[in-house]
């Protein structure tokens, strides 16, 4: 059995999870089955499985007490098959058959995502804590979910609707894609369902939209099907669809899922707003809002703890302006400073929910990404920077703007390695490339 093993099957036979199970492997997201629940224990002590997926006839309450236990201290995020969610209460998702493996995969990124957010909140708040800092993300006055139902009137359409409004979301319906789009850009949303009827045209189109803006891209979308093998359903989930419901599931069930995306979609957005408004306190940089050297540090060491007794990667980037003729005059004028605070600000946005942005130093910043290898780190602080690098600059009157390159290195967590140690080697690697230049 290989340590790239991902996800966890609790099956007694193949019946139900076979075609999953070979699907998602084919993916890429390598799974092991157990045959009993003293195995899936025994497995989840072994490997650092990341999810689950539990057969219907395997799951009670007490088995998701006990998987979850076996896997602690990380969060399991756990998916039940062939239950309808009545009957799967505690699971983060309940499919009444088994899902498409591209629909699969998909979901069991997103909990996975939402476990790794949630663990480092507790990470961040005990963090802030010890420096006299509260975070709190309850709220007494949080108003209802709110979904986007998108398409024409229709029997089902209308029974989904009621569905979630039963399950206490706010349904505002939108019968075109001119509508749908005017709620949009109107109001906040935590889910959208798009109707696929007799044309998908409408639904694709709202969706492309959507993926094209970056207020609504990370909005959760879930295509509704009116009829079966409309179209290839690998494709609609690389169009951007966190979930497709079939004609053939029951409305009670679809309004479940969407909820479930709904949910996740402003917990996130709750989660985010906490982290956010510490930016501008005292022991946070002054000008970027982002962590200070030392606030980094500290945290770094509690981050590195909890990945190793999780058994996650961890790995950190470096970023350090780039030297050029341009920055420098933008230096010596000072607008390199005037524009630092829009730089943090971007890092701050284009990191993900459970990553820690820091300024090390005058124009170095740094970035931990916990649950991240190190060659994914690398391009995700790659890709921050190729973004900061489109934007110009103010550099003064009579002055072309500047823009801001970032020179990059990464390093990944070591066994015994100290977090000192793995920042130093993130900083030696940036020099390095910096040297191949």
């Amino acid at each position: 059995m290989e340590f790239d093993t991902r996800v966890l099957v609790l099956a007694s036979n193949d019946e139900r999870v076979d075609r999953l199970t070979a699907g998602l492997d084919a993916l890429g997201w390598r799974t092991v089955t157990a045959r009993t629940v003293e195995a899936a224990q025994a497995t989840l002590g072994d490997f650092p499985l990341e999810a689950a997926i539990v057969d219907a006839d395997n799951f009670t309450p007490e088995v998701l007490a006990r998987l979850r236990h076996a896997a602690e201290p990380r969060r399991l995020p756990v998916m039940v098959v062939g239950a309808r969610p009545e009957a799967a209460l505690g699971a983060d998702l309940a499919m009444s058959k088994a899902p498409h493996p591209v629909q699969a995969s998909l979901r069991l990124e997103q909990l996975i995502r939402a476990a790794i957010a949630e663990e480092e909140f507790r990470l961040r708040a005990s963090t802030l804590a010890a420096r006299g800092v509260g975070l709190d993300t309850r709220a007494s006055d949080d108003p209802p979910l709110r979904i986007l139902a998108a398409g024409a009137a229709d029997r089902r359409f209308l029974a989904l609707s009621n569905a979630l409004a039963a399950g206490g979301a706010e349904v505002v319906a939108a019968p075109t894609p001119y509508t749908a789009f005017d709620f949009l850009h109107e109001s906040s949303f935590d889910a959208a369902v798009l109707w696929g009827a007799d044309d998908h045209a409408p639904a694709l189109s709202i969706a492309s939209g959507m993926k094209r803006n970056t207020r609504l891209y990370h909005i959760p979308l879930m295509l509704y099907l009116r009829g079966k093998n409309e179209i290839n359903l690998g494709e609609l989930f690389h169009r951007g669809f966190a979930d497709v419901a079939s004609s053939d599931t029951p409305e009670i069930e679809t309004a479940e899922r969407v909820l479930a995306l709904a949910q996740s979609h402003r917990r996130q957005l709750t989660i985010r707003k906490a982290l956010d408004s510490v930016r501008s306190l005292e022991i946070m940089d002054p000008s970027t809002g982002l962590f200070t050297a030392e606030l980094f540090a500290a945290h770094l060491g509690r981050v590195a703890e909890a990945s190793r007794a999780r058994r996650r990667p961890l790995s950190v980037c470096v970023l350090r302006v780039r030297e050029g003729d341009a920055v420098t005059l933008a230096r010596q004028g000072g607008w390199l400073d005037r524009a630092m605070p829009q730089i943090g600000a971007m890092i701050s946005r284009l990191v993900r929910v459970e990553d820690t942005a820091a300024r090390l130093a005058k124009e170095v910043f740094a970035l931990a990404l916990p649950a991240t290898r190190g060659e994914a780190a690398r391009l995700a602080a790659e890709r921050i920077a190729a973004v900061i690098g489109c934007t110009a600059f103010d550099a003064g009157p009579d002055r072309s703007p500047f823009v801001a390159e970032f020179d990059v290195g990464a390093a990944e967590l070591r066994p015994d390695e100290t977090p000192g140690l793995l920042l130093e080697r993130a900083s030696t690697d940036l020099f390095a490339k910096v040297g191949q230049l």
